[in-house]
């Protein structure tokens, strides 16, 4: 899968990396939503390059492990899908 298809599982709106907070705002997909315990809500975001990362390493993880990869899931447990 290539990396535009691979990003097209993904929606995309401006927002700050969780990894590179400092280069502002770019093009995120929010990959997480934490609910702390002193209430509210923590929407985690990256990058492309991140996600492209995070896909990699998810992909990797799945084959080692035994479990499907299904591509537009980081953030979630590959027992899950």
């Amino acid at each position: 899968m290539d990396r535009e298809e691979l990003l097209s599982h993904y929606e995309w709106s401006a927002g700050v990396c969780f990894r590179h907070p400092a280069a502002g705002e770019v093009a995120t997909a929010v990959i997480k939503i934490l609910y702390p315990k002193d209430g509210g809500r923590e929407v985690v975001r990256a990058c492309q390059d991140c996600v492209i990362d995070m896909e990699a390493q998810r992909r990797d993880a799945a084959l080692e492990g035994g479990f499907s990869y299904r591509p537009g899931r980081v953030g979630q447990d590959l027992r899950r899908g």
